[in-house]
């Protein structure tokens, strides 16, 4: 495809670069804009009560004309998470394999979007047109099923995506990555390589999948007398497969548990992702029926989440089963970045009821390390390196591996979320931005939630409220009752009454200043009460609390 009129390919990402999760970028050819991805990302510690984050879709609403549709390239959260969300404001039609299909639509009956939005399953090494691009799927490995990379074919050359990747030559269900199509795209010529950039920091490879099967049956056989927990990600399905593998060996019964993990497990069995030997999996309810050495539990919570199956367990809050003595508990995860702590404290927990912990050796990653980035490379044979997913630290280590290999330097983008990159035959630079940001959802809010409220939020944890109480008689403006102050997160008032004592004095001099200065404006009264109270209290304690104060008028 010779770009005939010079027209130059646009690549936008909307999310996704400096950070790991909210994957959303949008690539743009004349009138053709399709979308690559659409995920939330979790709630940083200084959010509070802020459930999920997605990202800010309005450079599509604003072309929304041009938008063909969503290619999504993996079932992961950090991937189709924000669809329920963003499709409510753009609909546009859904292309994707099998199983990630299964699980986004899973997510739609949720938020019942099943009849409005449209959708396509395409299998590895079909194409789709839309628009100026052509879209082909190319099967990769990762930590769930079905995921894909992309090659994405404009009048202005082609960009192969790699979506989350790592080159698995024995993967636990399926075929192994698809090397030879990236080969064959890359001897036709490939404009730029957008790759995974999760591991790039890691030398040498990706252990298989596989490895941790074997793994699993040697911790089976060393604890034959202990009931046996194994906390993954719900996502992860080749995990609970080969989890489900040595149960079987082992002659023990399974019980999923877990809510994300029961509905995940049950689209992947629908749509024949995992094979379960019969009469393998029970319900929980029929746990009592077995001796402890005889069951195996499979669990979310693997990240400490306070709320997931695991930790409730571990917390003797968990209605149907609880940690005792003697369990063996197995984390077949690596903590998230940031998450280091609440997994830490599940452990501690765990640990203290007795139970046998296992962290080491059963988690591999699903992401490519150096040497398989290197492989990619060599097969694509890119112009343009973009490395994409992961945290600044994290591309820039993959830009030192493009190097590595013979990019030139001045042909490595990194970019930031909002960069528009223009991309020709011959240049490509960065032209402008878009807006993209952040929404926060808490509960059923969607963006009603900003930036003052969180500082608000922040400011009341941190330093409490005080809430000051007065009427005032109408026309005349004399006090009649108050002030009272009322304090939460503030002080302990029983043990503070001289303070609270002071305090109100101090409101009620600046009530009577105002008052003998024939102030009648509330407005200004309040102002004069907020500014005096927080001067005293600052002085006296060194805080700032939230000050509000409430007039009544009789």
């Amino acid at each position: 495809m010779k770009n005939i009129n010079n027209s130059k390919l646009k690549i936008i990402p909307l999310g996704g670069l400096e950070q790991i999760g909210m994957n959303i970028t949008a690539f743009q050819f004349e009138d053709s804009i399709i979308v690559v991805d659409c995920g939330l990302s979790f709630p940083e510690d200084d959010m509070l009560g802020i459930d999920l984050v997605i990202p800010d879709v309005t450079f599509l609403k604003d072309n929304i004309d041009k938008v063909k549709g969503f290619i999504i390239t993996h079932g992961h959260e950090d991937h189709i998470g924000a669809l329920p969300y963003v499709l409510k404001e753009i609909n546009i039609p859904i292309y994707t394999t099998k199983l990630t299909m299964g699980i986004i639509e899973n997510k739609l009956k949720e938020h019942n979007l099943v009849k409005s939005t449209r959708r396509k399953v395409i299998k590895h090494g079909q194409s789709i047109n839309l628009g100026a691009f052509r879209i082909e799927f190319i099967k990769t490995n990762h930590s769930i099923a079905d995921a894909s990379a992309l090659a994405i074919y404009s009048p202005a050359g082609t960009v192969v995506h790699t979506g989350d990747f790592k080159v698995d030559y024995t993967p636990v269900f399926g075929d192994t990555i698809d090397l030879q199509r990236f080969g064959e795209i890359g001897k036709k010529g490939v404009l730029a390589l957008m790759c995974d950039s999760t591991n790039a920091e890691r030398p040498g490879f990706t252990m298989s999948e596989k490895s941790v099967g074997k793994t699993f049956d040697n911790i089976f056989a060393e604890n034959k007398n202990s009931r046996i927990i194994v906390a993954t990600f719900a996502s992860n399905v080749d995990r609970v497969q080969q989890i489900i593998n040595s149960a079987y060996k082992f002659g023990r019964k399974v019980v999923v548990e877990g809510r994300s993990m029961v509905s995940i497990i049950g689209i992947a069995s629908e749509l024949g992702y995992i094979n379960i030997p019969d009469k393998t999996l029970i319900d929980i309810e029929q746990l009592k029926n077995y001796p402890d050495e005889q069951t195996v539990l499979i669990t979310t919570g693997s990240q400490g989440e306070s709320m997931a199956a695991l930790s409730r367990m571990a917390a003797h809050i968990h209605k149907k089963v609880t940690i005792k003595p003697g369990d063996t508990v197995i984390f077949s995860s690596n903590p998230i970045p940031g998450n280091e702590k609440a997994v830490s404290k599940v452990i501690n927990e765990l640990s203290r009821t007795g139970a046998n912990v296992i962290f080491q050796d059963t988690h591999v990653s699903g992401h490519a390390c150096q040497e398989e980035i290197k492989l990619i490379y060599s097969l694509v044979r890119p112009k343009y390196a973009i490395p994409v997913h992961g945290e600044f630290r994290h591309l820039k280590a993959h830009a030192e591996v493009a190097k590595s290999i013979g990019i030139p330097k001045e042909n490595i983008f990194i970019m930031q979320s909002g960069d528009v990159l223009e991309l020709g035959e011959e240049t490509a630079e960065v032209t402008g931005k878009v807006p993209t940001g952040t929404i926060l959802v808490d509960g059923l809010g969607v963006g009603d939630v900003g930036n003052i409220v969180l500082r608000d939020r922040q400011h009341l944890a941190e330093d409490g409220i005080l809430i000051v109480v007065l009427t005032l008689e109408k026309y005349s403006n004399q006090v009649l009752a108050g002030p009272d102050i009322v304090s939460r997160g503030f002080v302990y008032v029983r043990e503070s009454e001289g303070l609270m004592d002071e305090a109100r004095q101090v409101v009620s001099d600046a009530l009577d200043s105002c008052l003998n200065k024939n102030i009648s404006d509330w407005g200004k009264i309040k102002n004069t009460v907020k500014d005096s109270l927080s001067d005293y209290l600052w002085k006296k304690t060194k805080r700032n609390p939230m000050i509000l104060p409430i007039i009544m008028e009789v």
